[in-house]
């Protein structure tokens, strides 16, 4: 029966998103405790959105957000905090709905979505910052974190088209969402 194939695949997808979710909080745990200082607060690396992309190109969407969304409580609660956990969950929710509304587009590459993905994620969370401490001001650190964003979103772009490039397709199931 066609059902059985379908549940497999499900069941199949539903593993994939967990151990994708996984591997999302090991890098969110490697940038917690690699000595990361740019000279600027609030820049990092953004490397567990390496899993967020890999995914949002071969799951979809709403697999996707699934994983994002328990990397960012699950790092929130052992490595950031309550706050820390706000204001990723701000830019994570953010960078994705940007991401794949630039994907669905297909006029930009994937280190294109990725580089607009980090903007926008630094955008989410300095608005998060802004609205708890209620102060506009805090946009005048705006132009670092859109800097830092782009060169990140580039490094990560670049390295999810190396790894789209090389993963099998047999791996994913067809049928995105």
């Amino acid at each position: 029966m066609n059902t059985n194939r379908t549940y497999a695949s499900s069941a199949y997808r539903v593993t994939l998103a967990a151990g994708l979710a996984a591997l999302a909080l090991i890098f969110s745990y490697i940038e917690a405790i690699i000595p990361f200082n740019a000279g600027m607060p609030g820049v990092k690396l953004g490397i567990a959105n390496l899993v967020i992309l890999v995914s949002l190109y071969t799951l979809g969407f709403r697999y996707t957000f699934a994983i994002n969304l328990v990397r960012i409580l699950v790092a929130g609660l052992l490595f950031n905090g309550f706050f820390g956990a706000l204001y990723s969950l701000a830019g994570g929710i953010l960078s994705l709905f940007v991401m794949y509304g630039l994907k669905r587009t297909g006029l930009f590459s994937q280190t294109g979505v990725s580089m607009a993905g980090g903007v926008a994620h630094n955008t989410g969370q300095l608005l998060v910052a802004a609205l708890i401490v209620s102060n506009i001001k805090l946009f005048v650190y705006f132009p670092v974190l859109l800097f830092s964003g782009l060169i990140s979103g580039f490094f990560i772009g670049i390295l999810t088209y190396l790894i789209l490039k090389r993963l099998p397709k047999a791996l994913f199931p067809s049928g995105k969402n």
